[in-house]
């Protein structure tokens, strides 16, 4: 008898013949399915060009039946792992079938279970609630069930035990499942902690919905040390992590805490419109858009509009968003941000530095106080100091002899000379420095933008401000405003700009004008300071940037 074997057309298959027309592919498949059958093998015939079959050669077949040997050997122990493979499936099945008759019912003789959400734990101690939210933590050990439950406003710790331990949907819980547990809340022994000092003794509980498990896990789609932009494609899954929710916590305190201390400055809150047709912060930044066939914008920020403000509704204020299309990649940088944003009438200069430093050090003040943002800020940024007053107040010249002294160069790596913008890499170094909050002033006139009004004493230079934060550098930029008619008008056609496109802004010194000033604060990077973020991309929901529009 003989088989045949052909490495480029055969197939090693039970169902191959192994004949001319049906070859298979290796002699040692042919040798192992066949081991009294000669072998003939496809390849170059002696003395010939042509290709044919050729009873295959002394050594060949050696190897052939080694290969043979290794082949039976493989399939032993597969057979072997598969018999395993049943034998466990059928343990699991006959186990899930035991666990299936142990069917959880509720006690309908307890006390009913108030519903609560978790902020409300420590305040229930020795009663019966119902508490609703995801697993966040799961393990079971000797008969026990310890589920660190997460409802978004708080955290527990829920002890099963008996029945509830051994049932079927808990051997089977995973990470991120909803569930309903019912049960009396205990304060923890000596020795023991957890969440709040308090712990769940459950009486009964259902699960809502199981979350998947195996390579759909929780804990395979959101791994620690993962590629930020893998982490960022998941970011509705991040949220859920302890530290990006803590830090998002705190930025509710913190615009929370703001309106604030704007209401204790009586300032009224409005809300100015995203599409505009007006520049505030220079053509190169604007995120163009088609309205109803004409050309508009993304805001850059809400200032023109809040100046209009003030003579109808006095000090005002706006929590908002702008959008610059700026291409940068630096961990400051947001395409989209949360702009909070003041105007304020009949102030001077020195009033409006004043008013700044307050409002920062008040909202600080306020964060720390919140029972909830408080203890997360001191979580994230153990060693945070609250600022305190006065910031320290440094010029623009005066920064340029600092960083010249400190040998910092300028972006062309020479020294600052008057007229140079101070990039971001020289403010943070000088504010790292220094190590306090800045007070950064009159920067020169073609350096900032065209509404900022000029100082008397040294008109090369605007009444503007920027606050630098160490760590993070500018938090906020603010300016008085061009007050004078004419002036503004000149600057408008300076910048090239259309001023009857700006007829409603000019028309705020036509009728009735006045001394005012205003200042923007950047919420992303007030919070990185606040909460020691490396970048302000984590201190976003879903933040947008140069190539990231999603999810």
């Amino acid at each position: 008898m003989s088989v045949y074997v052909n490495e480029k057309t055969g197939i090693d298959t039970k169902e191959t013949a192994g004949s001319e027309s049906a070859p298979f592919q290796t002699p040692a498949f042919a040798a192992f399915t066949q081991p009294e059958a000669k072998i003939f093998v496809y390849k170059q015939l002696e003395e010939s060009e042509e290709f044919g079959y050729a009873e295959i050669s002394a050594s060949a077949l050696k190897k052939a039946k080694k290969g043979a040997e290794g082949l039976k050997k493989k399939l032993e122990k597969q057979a072997k792992a598969d018999e395993e493979a049943k034998s466990k499936q059928e343990e699991a099945a006959k186990k899930f079938a035991e666990l299936d008759l142990i069917k959880i019912e509720e006690d309908l003789s307890l006390p009913k279970a108030e519903k609560i959400k978790l902020r409300s734990t420590t305040e229930k101690v020795d009663q019966r609630v119902l508490v609703q939210g995801w697993v966040h933590r799961f393990r079971l050990q000797k008969g026990l069930a310890f589920i660190t439950l997460r409802d978004g406003t708080g955290f527990l710790q829920c002890v099963l035990s008996g029945d509830l331990a051994k049932c079927r949907s808990t051997v089977e819980l995973t990470l991120e499942s909803t569930v309903a547990i019912k049960g009396v809340i205990n304060k923890l022994p000596e020795g023991k902690t957890a969440p709040g000092g308090v712990e769940l003794k459950a009486d009964y509980y259902e699960v809502l919905g199981f979350a998947p498990a195996g390579d759909d896990s929780i804990t395979n789609k959101v791994q620690e040390n993962a590629d930020p932009s893998l982490l960022l494609d998941q970011r509705h899954l991040t949220l859920r992590g302890e530290t990006l929710s803590a830090v998002l916590k705190v930025r509710s305190a913190l615009v929370d805490s703001f309106r604030k201390v704007f209401a204790e400055h009586h300032m009224m809150e409005v809300t100015p419109p995203c599409m505009v047709q007006t520049q505030v912060e220079g053509g190169s930044t604007l995120f163009k858009m088609d309205y109803y066939g004409e050309e508009a914008y993304l805001t850059q920020s809400s200032q023109l509009y809040l100046e209009t403000c003030v003579p109808a509704f006095g000090d005002v204020f706006c929590v908002q968003e702008s959008f610059r299309a700026e291409k940068s990649h630096t961990r400051r940088h947001l395409s989209e941000y949360t702009h909070i944003e003041a105007e304020l009438g009949f102030l001077d200069f020195e009033e409006f530095l004043t008013h700044i430093e307050t409002v920062i050090t008040k909202t600080v003040k306020y964060v720390l106080e919140d029972p909830v943002a408080g203890p997360l800020v001191k979580q994230l940024n153990p060693g945070f100091t609250a600022p305190s007053l006065p910031f320290l107040r440094m010029k623009y010249v005066d920064a340029l002899d600092w960083l010249n002294e400190h040998g910092i160069p300028n972006e062309d790596g020479e020294k600052f000379k008057f007229g140079d913008d101070i990039a971001e890499a020289a403010e943070r170094k000088m504010t790292d420095e220094i190590n306090k909050p800045i007070l950064l002033t009159r920067f020169p006139v073609e350096i900032k933008s065209f509404y900022m009004k000029k100082d008397k004493e040294d008109p090369r230079v605007t009444e503007s401000v920027d606050v630098l934060m160490p760590n993070v550098g500018e938090v906020t930029g603010g300016s008085m405003r061009i007050d004078d008619l004419a002036e503004l008008e000149a600057a408008i056609k300076r910048e090239g700009l259309d001023a009857e496109a700006y007829y409603w802004f000019t028309d705020l010194r036509k009728y009735g004008t006045f001394q005012h000033g205003g200042y923007g604060l950047g919420t992303e990077r007030i919070l990185a300071w606040l909460c020691d973020r490396f970048t302000v991309r984590d201190c976003s929901l879903y933040p947008r940037f140069t190539g990231r529009c999603k999810p």
